[in-house]
């Protein structure tokens, strides 16, 4: 092997561990806006965490975060939550630096 193909390794292996890490980075952040939602609609621990894991579902539908701002937004409505689009984005913004945190406080 040369030294270009060690460096083409080096860098696929890097690009692989990078996009796994915001995958599961994203998935916690996911996780962490869905239990944001539920106390909001005042659902129970058990409630909270099963839909903490369905925000995370509703994010495989299409990709960017429509799906989950629109999964959040109809759900938070419908329990009589005061939402609105912006409230949610940020959110997802403030949960994302939570997320991130956490996986480097883990690692």
């Amino acid at each position: 092997m040369t030294t270009f193909d060690d460096r083409e390794h080096a860098f696929e292996n890097k690009f692989a561990r990078d996009e796994e890490f915001q995958f599961k980075v994203t998935a916690r952040r996911n996780k962490l806006v869905g239990l944001w939602a539920a106390e909001k609609m005042g659902l129970t621990p058990e409630e909270a965490d099963a839909y903490g894991k369905s925000v995370v579902q509703a994010d495989f539908e299409e990709a960017g975060d429509e799906d989950v701002i629109r999964k959040l937004l109809g759900d938070l409505t419908s329990a009589g939550v005061e939402a609105d689009e912006a409230a949610i984005r940020a959110a997802l913004d403030a949960k994302l630096v939570e997320a991130r945190r956490q996986f480097i406080e883990e690692a």
